[in-house]
């Protein structure tokens, strides 16, 4: 089962099982899992939502030997990336963590948790499934790309940088986002000879901020999946160049990404849009583990960071409901 909201909507969407064809299809960090979603589209009223009987028994497992990182290891870690930053002469690298929460004794109430966030980020693709044994929930309003199926016109971003929401810009946050709006120009500019660029301008999402300059171009409806295949990862998730970055990321990381920083995308009558998968968590019967990383470059200080993925946690465990 699959549940969703689109950008500054208040509707809920579903998918009913009267057709074979795919319209929600959520695609791993690394492109080897994918999760399809097949039938029509449906609208559902929030009365219907909250009638459905959710709970994590539906899921298969429980979270088990899991073993978080710590503040201190992870400042040690940074400060190696910073170091092969400069090393490399690199812009950034991008480098995420699992932060835990366990419920002990409490219950999960997954229902309630989702309509929070939908609340709290009204400006967010926000969606929960459960499906396969897993069971995801998240909210991010990073669009990697939206076709319009009539005039042929693609819409993307170049989102990165972040603070709270009332401190300034530093040089820090323009160095790292700077990189991901060459990229996108880059690519689009390989297949179009109409590419609008915006000025940059503050993108909030709750209690943090965003850096964000949009593009728009005219394409060819073909050359679509190899567009979106050539953006992504955007080096707001990974770094350039691309495939470096890539293999760097997992000397530094030792854990999977699964769904956190690959995209997903919905099909409907008039669009196909593509949204990077930030914000989000992955959910057990007795825990949930929140994902979350940072752009790290030769300006990045490993504290700060820090708590930069810890402010970045809050958007999903400040919604997280608990049954009474």
């Amino acid at each position: 089962m699959i549940y969703f909201k689109f950008p500054f909507s208040e509707q809920l969407y579903s998918t009913d099982k009267n057709s074979v064809k795919t319209v929600v299809q959520f695609v791993s960090y690394d492109g080897l899992d994918i999760l399809d979603f097949q039938g029509n589209i449906i609208k559902v009223s929030l009365e219907e939502f909250l009638n459905l009987e959710i709970q994590p028994k539906l899921m298969v497992s429980e979270l088990t030997n899991f073993k978080e990182e710590k503040e201190a290891d992870y400042v040690e870690k940074i400060q190696k990336v910073i170091d092969f930053v400069k090393a490399k002469d690199l812009s950034k690298l991008v480098i995420s963590r699992r932060k835990l929460v366990d419920f002990k004794f409490e219950k999960i109430n997954l229902s309630h948790t989702f309509l929070n966030l939908c609340k709290a980020y009204p400006n967010a693709f926000v969606y929960f499934f459960i499906e396969n044994g897993c069971c995801w929930i998240g909210a991010f309003s990073e669009v990697l790309g939206k076709f319009n199926k009539e005039t042929l016109e693609l819409e993307t971003m170049s989102l990165a940088g972040t603070i709270p929401i009332d401190e300034q810009w530093t040089q820090k946050e323009i160095e790292e986002q700077q990189p991901v709006t060459d990229y996108i120009k880059n690519i689009l500019q390989k297949f179009s000879a109409e590419v609008n660029q915006s000025q940059t301008h503050d993108h909030s999402s709750g209690n943090i901020k965003h850096l964000r300059t949009d593009f728009t171009a005219k394409i060819n409806r073909q050359e679509l999946e190899q567009i979106i295949a050539e953006l992504h990862p955007t080096p707001a998730v990974c770094g350039v160049p691309k495939e470096f970055c890539r293999n760097a990321i997992a000397e530094f990381e030792q854990h999977p990404r699964r769904f956190y920083s690959g995209y997903i995308k919905v099909e409907t009558e008039e669009n196909i849009q593509y949204f990077v998968n930030l914000r989000c968590a992955e959910f057990f019967q007795n825990a949930a583990l929140l994902y979350v990383g940072g752009g790290i470059t030769a300006e990045s200080l490993p504290e700060k960071e820090w708590r930069e993925t810890e402010l970045k946690a809050e958007a999903i465990l400040k919604n997280i409901a608990f049954s009474s």
